[in-house]
């Protein structure tokens, strides 16, 4: 069997996507290391190992993410490329959703903000908030230095004890806002606060920001298909404050099975689309 691999190459974690010549999807996988080469290198291995593939079978292999520009040379000798990420991540997101159009927010250390669909896949900005934000603060206000110690916490804590409300500030009725809607981030802070309340806030905060920019992005825009990808989608909080920002505004958040692998799934799916091949999500 011939195969087509893509690799997103991350700072410490890579994910590997492999498929077929034909399109489907065969496995996807990540790997976490101390650093991009080792990471990328020992993901590939595994994937080989665990598809039962020779090196002979890898017909191509597609870098993309921040690690790619590290790597000058064929890997093992098998014929090495490399794509434009914000490419890998409107194709990757596309497939995923089974979307053909759509405003897709790649949730990395920063978030990327990319449109895709039939007038072409571009950058349309992005935003310094992210996953990187979530550690840097948490690693300050809770001791927390990795997404599963944050999400831990933020399952015990409360944000009636760090952020403040419009019931807090205003007794009148506001038609287009809830009683309970963020008046401010971490504007009420009070004495009793914990560290769990603080890993809540400091993620609320995260996805309440990159959701209103996208419901902004999607009123200059005709999409209304927000597609959430990346690893810090994942987190249990993501889906309910997007699940409120679609109430609130109508815009409609997706969030794929598979949403962390969907740059890697783009990266394959760039090589596959040169050939003319049709594919689409595992």
């Amino acid at each position: 069997m011939r195969v087509v691999i893509g690799i997103d190459v991350g700072g410490s974690t890579t994910k590997i996507v492999g498929y077929s010549l034909a399109g489907k999807c065969i496995s996807m996988l990540k790997v976490e290391a101390a650093d991009p080469l080792t990471s990328a290198y020992g993901a590939l291995g595994k994937f080989i190992n665990e598809n039962a593939l020779s090196l002979k079978e890898v017909e191509q292999i597609i870098l993309t993410g921040v690690g790619a520009a590290l790597f000058k040379k064929n890997i093992y000798g098998i014929p090495t490329t490399k794509v434009d990420e914000f490419r890998a991540i409107g194709l990757g997101g596309l497939a995923l959703s089974n979307k053909k159009e759509g405003l897709i927010i790649s949730l990395g250390t920063g978030t990327a903000f990319v449109h895709a669909g039939k007038d072409g896949i571009y950058h349309i900005g992005g935003s310094g908030v992210g996953g990187g934000t979530v550690l840097g603060l948490c690693g300050k206000l809770c001791g927390a230095s990795s997404f599963k110690t944050v999400e831990e916490m933020a399952e015990k804590g409360s944000l009636n004890r760090v952020d403040l409300n419009i019931e807090d500030i205003s007794k009148g009725i506001i038609p287009t806002l809830p009683p309970d809607t963020t008046a401010s981030n971490f504007g009420k802070m009070e004495d009793d606060a914990s560290s769990e309340d603080f890993a809540l806030g400091v993620l609320n905060m995260t996805f309440q920001t990159v959701g209103m920019m996208a419901v902004f992005a999607c009123r200059n825009d005709r999409v209304k298909d927000v597609i959430l990808t990346g690893t810090l989608s994942q987190v249990p909080v993501a889906k309910k404050v997007f699940q409120m920002l679609h109430k609130m505004y109508g815009v409609n958040f997706i969030i794929p099975k598979h949403a962390i692998y969907a740059t890697a799934t783009g990266a394959a799916l760039s090589y596959l689309s040169k050939k003319g091949k049709k594919n689409g999500a595992k």
